[in-house]
């Protein structure tokens, strides 16, 4: 996984989405911590995101537990799956804060499917963006240490949600110590030893659901050693 890595393509970029998007789409909202959808349920629409963070978190039978996968943004989409794949939902999305979408029905999707080839081809390959990145991220997880996970994250979440607050990046994240544990996936007692580590160096300070980075080339580097 690439610090800057982003989950998932601007919906802007695929080919015919925006205009489908205006004809056939719906203005809804969620409020923060809303389950938008379930694991378990049956899926059949595509959400774009038009403000505010949902995180994605997949099932683990084996274990009986939620890992949270992914953090969405702004021109983020989610979904897409049941596009293809008809059938109970492989992730539970969760609203993090308040948030307002578009949605866009199965049926809408496949219409255009159907009469845009070119359409389809950008679809299939924001899907496969996007088990590039879940395999990257597996890969991390079994060779990759700790401190250079947290480092990793923070840097991407910093691409996806930093803005800079008096020369300063501050990445408002909206995940609780656990959440960003998890996210991480690692526990939260080796999480906040690394982050302590990297406060004493001065490369970070942390904030309520926020990180402040002050050394992101010092970071950059330690995600990457």
């Amino acid at each position: 996984m690439e610090p800057d890595d982003h989950a998932h393509p601007a919906w802007e970029n695929i080919l015919g989405l925006a205009d489908l998007a205006a004809s056939h789409g719906q203005e809804v909202s969620f409020p923060r911590r809303h389950v938008i959808f379930g694991h378990d349920r049956w899926g059949d629409r595509l959400y774009i995101i038009r403000s505010g963070k949902v995180k994605l978190d997949l099932y683990a039978r084996a274990h009986d537990r939620e890992i949270l996968l992914t953090i969405l943004g702004p021109s983020d989409m989610f979904g897409e799956l049941s596009l293809f794949d008809p059938g109970p939902q492989a992730a539970t999305a969760t609203a993090l804060t308040e948030v307002r979408a578009v949605s866009i029905h199965r049926a809408a999707v496949r219409e255009r499917i159907s009469t845009r080839p070119e359409f389809a081809e950008h679809m299939l390959s924001s899907l496969a963006r996007q088990v590039r990145r879940t395999y990257s991220t597996l890969t991390d997880l079994v060779l990759t240490d700790v401190p250079s996970r947290v480092a990793k994250s923070l840097l991407q979440l910093a691409a996806q949600f930093g803005h800079t607050e008096d020369g300063v990046l501050r990445v408002q994240h909206d995940l609780t110590p656990e959440e960003l544990a998890d996210h991480i996936g690692a526990t939260l007692d080796a999480v906040n030893k690394a982050l302590s580590v990297f406060t004493r160096r001065g490369w970070l300070r942390v904030d309520h659901k926020s990180v402040l980075i002050l050394e992101p080339d010092r970071l950059r580097r330690h995600a990457t050693r």
